[in-house]
C-alpha cells in the first residue's frame, strides 16, 4: 500500500478533501498535518500526485501489514447502561455477569455503537423499555437499537429509514426478522408504539417533532444533536423530560 500526504488546512484543505474523494482510494485520513490519502496501487498515487502537483504531496511506501488484526484490536467491547454488552462479532468471549450481549459490525451505516449518541439512546432504552412493549427506530441504520430492543424483551420492534441501502444492506442484514420499511414518521400510524428512538439532527428533530408525538403512546427518546442545538420547544407541554449529555452529546427522553 503507498499514501500521499498533503500538507494544507483552512478551507484549501476541505476543497482538496472534496475532490480526492473522487479518485479511487482506499481512504483518507485527517490530521493537524494536512491529508493522507492511501491507494492500493501505485500508478493511481502517482496519477494523483502530477495532478496535483502544486500541493507538494509527498509519496509514502508502507510495509505490509495486518489491517484487520488491527481493525480488530480497535473495535472492543463496552459496557452499556446496567445491562447491554455491546461486543464486536470477533470477540467470543462471554459478556460479565448480569450483562446481556449485543452484536455489532464496527463500520456499518450509523451503526457501530461506538457514536455518544447511540449509546445514550441505548441507555435511555434500557431505562425506558418494558417487557412486551413496542418498539419504532425513526432512522433505523444498521438496526442496533432493535436488536438491543428485543434483547431487553420488547414485544414488537421496527424500523423505518429514508435510506434504501440501510434497509436493504445494513438494518436488512442484522434485523432479517423485524418489521422494516422505507420511509419516515409520517408514515406511520398514531399511538401505534408504546417507545419511538431518534437519532437525527437538530433540524430534522424539529420537522418530525409533532409526527413523533403522535406515534408515541409513551415514551420519545431522542439523540443526534448538542446541549446547544437543543430547542426548548421539543419539551412543551410534556409530562415528564429527562436529559443525559456526554461530551456535549445530548439524549432526551420526553413524555407528553
Amino acid at each position: 500500500m503507498v499514501s500521499l500526504r498533503f500538507p494544507c488546512q483552512g478551507p484549501d484543505r476541505e476543497l482538496l478533501l472534496a475532490e480526492l474523494s473522487l479518485f479511487p482510494t482506499t481512504g483518507i485520513l485527517e490530521s493537524d498535518e494536512g491529508l493522507e490519502v492511501f491507494f492500493e496501487q501505485e500508478e493511481a498515487a502517482l496519477q494523483v500526485a502530477r495532478s496535483y502537483v502544486q500541493w507538494r504531496p509527498q509519496f509514502v511506501r508502507h510495509p505490509p501489514r495486518d489491517w484487520v488484526a488491527e481493525f480488530q484490536s480497535f473495535w472492543k467491547p463496552v459496557a452499556i447502561g446496567k445491562r447491554l454488552w455491546l461486543a464486536p462479532p470477533w470477540d467470543t468471549a462471554p459478556p460479565p455477569s448480569g450483562r446481556i450481549r449485543l452484536d455489532y459490525q464496527p463500520g456499518m451505516s450509523c451503526g457501530s455503537g461506538a457514536h455518544v449518541c447511540t449509546q445514550l439512546c441505548l441507555e435511555a432504552l434500557e431505562e425506558e423499555l418494558k417487557p412486551g412493549d413496542a418498539v419504532l427506530d425513526v432512522g433505523v441504520g444498521s438496526g442496533l437499537v432493535l436488536a438491543a430492543a428485543e434483547l431487553l424483551g420488547a414485544g414488537l420492534v421496527a424500523g423505518c429509514d429514508l435510506d434504501e441501502q440501510a434497509i436493504r444492506y445494513g438494518a436488512g442484514a442484522v434485523a432479517s426478522r423485524r418489521l422494516l420499511f422505507l420511509g419516515s414518521a409520517d408514515a406511520v400510524r398514531p399511538s401505534s408504539f408504546d417507545l419511538v428512538v431518534v437519532n437525527i439532527s437538530a433540524p430534522a428533530m424539529d420537522s418530525l417533532l409533532d409526527e413523533l408525538k403522535q406515534i408515541a403512546r409513551r415514551s420519545v427518546i431522542a439523540s443526534g444533536f448538542s446541549r446547544a442545538e437543543q430547542n426548548p420547544s421539543w419539551s412543551l407541554g410534556a409530562v415528564s423530560s429527562k436529559a443525559r449529555d456526554r461530551d456535549d452529546w445530548l439524549c432526551l427522553t420526553l413524555r407528553w
